[in-house]
């Protein structure tokens, strides 16, 4: 279970690093570019990494407590995780309503695809479940 959490992660972090490199592209760290805060996206970004380094460590080591640590960090990327969701979900219905619109304008995340979006979160739902149960010491390690 816990390699399976691992690999579920990593498939997690391709997805984010796909819409944080087409969020960083598209000028979403500009003031006034994004309705997602520079301080939530990089904070997700950061806190999500440390507790994938924490966990290839917990994999070497076989340690409980770093296996929690990596649990820990991952309740506050959740969080920010909803909370950029919530914040990316009306900008995503207004590209539908409008068809024609000014590039220049649109906010930077409104060209997340929906399919990446839906994959990186419905993966680390996963990745939480997995962890948590490996935590738990369900399923071995």
């Amino acid at each position: 279970m816990d390699i399976a959490a691992l690999i579920a992660w990593v498939i997690t972090a391709l997805g984010g690093f796909y819409m944080l490199g087409t969020w960083l592209s598209r000028g979403g760290a500009k003031a006034g570019n994004s309705h997602l805060p520079v301080r939530v996206i990089f904070g997700h970004f950061a806190l999500a990494a440390i507790g994938l380094v924490i966990w290839i460590i917990y994999l070497i080591a076989d340690k409980d407590a770093l296996a929690w640590t990596a649990f820990g960090l991952l309740v506050p990327v959740a969080l920010l995780g909803f909370a950029m969701l919530a914040r990316w979900l009306p900008v995503h219905r207004a590209r539908a309503a409008s068809a024609a619109s000014d590039a220049e304008s649109e906010p930077a995340e409104r060209h997340f695809p929906v399919l990446v979006v839906a994959g990186h979160g419905l993966f680390a739902v996963v990745t939480v479940v997995l962890v948590l149960l490996t935590a738990l010491g369900i399923g071995g390690s």
